[in-house]
């Protein structure tokens, strides 16, 4: 998994009934982009994620 700043990494939820959560991303840890992740959650907090194979990103698109 590559992101950049600014992408948004969708994290589906694992079980039934539980809701997709969305973050942008604020800083890239790895190198070339690689994971680890400092993002920002819809809701202000943020946090340090290693994505799983549940998590896709959505490149920022420039308005």
């Amino acid at each position: 998994m590559h992101a950049n700043v600014s992408d948004r990494l969708v994290v589906h939820g694992r079980i039934v009934g539980q809701h997709d959560r969305i973050a942008e991303v604020v800083e890239v840890l790895g190198e070339n982009g690689d994971p680890p992740y400092r993002v920002r959650f819809e809701d202000g907090h943020e946090t340090v994620l290693s994505p799983g194979p549940d998590t896709i990103v959505q490149p920022h698109e420039p308005a």
